[in-house]
């Protein structure tokens, strides 16, 4: 006789991937609107704040929100350091594309070289990271979304 109770996965069974939903913000109002606003305080902690939600939205990333602003903060004199921050930065928001289940747009050298056009690569990250949250209409930030694998 077949055994007809239900199967309970396995302790080897994968939970399905999850991570938090990020927040929309308007690309225009990141790269000029506010930082003017704010002499310039506004960009940093934008750059924290998406190296935050990047961190939750997908934990296989391992980025820090901290010392990527610092880079900015205390490196920039450098200009190699935040060049490749942003390089960086352009990776991680094209893996949070990939993770989102969405075709990956966002170019890590384009986050990096637009850094030189008006610094207009703050305008393209957000724009590409509000690609993602587009992917789950009606979920609020913070909230959990389901992630591919």
């Amino acid at each position: 006789m077949a055994n007809t109770q239900p199967t309970e996965p396995g302790p080897n069974a994968a939970a399905p991937l999850s991570g938090l939903a990020m927040k929309r913000r308007g690309p225009v109002a990141v790269w000029l609107g506010l930082p003017i606003i704010t002499l310039g305080i506004y960009q940093l902690v934008w750059y924290y704040k998406i190296h935050k939600e990047l961190n939750e939205h997908d934990r296989r990333q391992d980025l820090s929100p901290a010392g990527s602003m610092l880079v900015l903060l205390f490196l920039s004199w450098t200009l190699i350091a935040p060049l490749i921050s942003f390089h960086n930065t352009g990776k991680a928001i094209a893996n949070a594309q990939r993770a989102a289940g969405l075709q990956v747009t966002c170019s890590p050298a384009a986050s990096t070289w637009l850094a030189f056009v008006f610094g207009i690569n703050v305008w393209y990250m957000q724009r590409e990271l509000n690609r993602v949250t587009e992917a789950y209409p009606g979920a609020a930030p913070g909230t959990q979304v389901p992630l591919a694998a």
